[in-house]
């Protein structure tokens, strides 16, 4: 009886062991297995360079999906599409009052190396590919009149913009996350002017 008793609690105890390793090595499959997920936030976008003089910056949106890809436990790549309106804000009056807007709105590819600091929180920085997808003039934002097409009057607007981004992440254990981030043109909006793209970028996502 004694035997049966000390065989039955070895097995317990061996099947316990083999249960929480499961679970260990499931958890670590886990973590180093693709996710994906959406995110969306405000925009404080201005531009730099020599030829504009510090414009004050236009406020819109970005929205999209992004990918993480693990390469170790505290490095992954992550590659996001948004959609990101862009641009500044005029040095004069619409006529409702509102300043009027230079908006350049961009399809955005950033590609970023994560390192996870501690668990939940990241920095992550890389490349952004940017495609031109609208460049208006618009001098009364409250409106849909006002509109004026940059390219079709003579701005020779990029179609492709090249710059870097880098911020950090927030993630709770449920996949909701809160990040910050600043983006910066390396490459000119407007051929032959040196006249760049700034953001700071604050936004929340929930990752699958």
């Amino acid at each position: 009886m004694k035997l049966f008793k000390l065989l039955s609690a070895s097995a317990l105890m061996l099947g316990a062991v083999a249960v929480s390793n499961a679970q260990e090595d499931a958890s670590n499959s886990d973590s180093m297995s693709p996710s994906f997920g959406v995110k969306g936030g405000v925009n404080f976008a201005t531009v730099t360079g020599d030829d504009f003089d510090s414009p004050d910056s236009r406020t819109s949106f970005h929205v999209g999906v992004f990918g993480e890809f693990p390469i170790a436990e505290i490095f992954s790549i992550q590659v996001e599409a948004l959609y990101s309106g862009q641009g500044f804000d005029a040095n004069f009056d619409g006529p409702d009052g509102d300043k009027a807007e230079v908006q350049l709105d961009y399809i955005n590819v950033p590609v970023l190396a994560k390192f996870y600091i501690v668990k939940g929180l990241s920095i992550e920085a890389g490349p952004q590919f940017s495609f031109l997808v609208n460049d208006e003039f618009d001098f009364n934002p409250n409106s849909d009149n006002g509109d004026i097409d940059l390219a079709d009057n003579g701005v020779d607007t990029q179609t492709f913009e090249f710059g870097v981004a880098g911020g950090l992440t927030f993630q709770t254990e449920m996949g909701l996350f809160a990040t910050a981030r600043y983006n910066q043109g390396i490459t000119d909006v407007v051929k032959d002017v040196n006249v760049k793209n700034s953001v700071f970028q604050l936004g929340i996502g929930f990752k699958f």
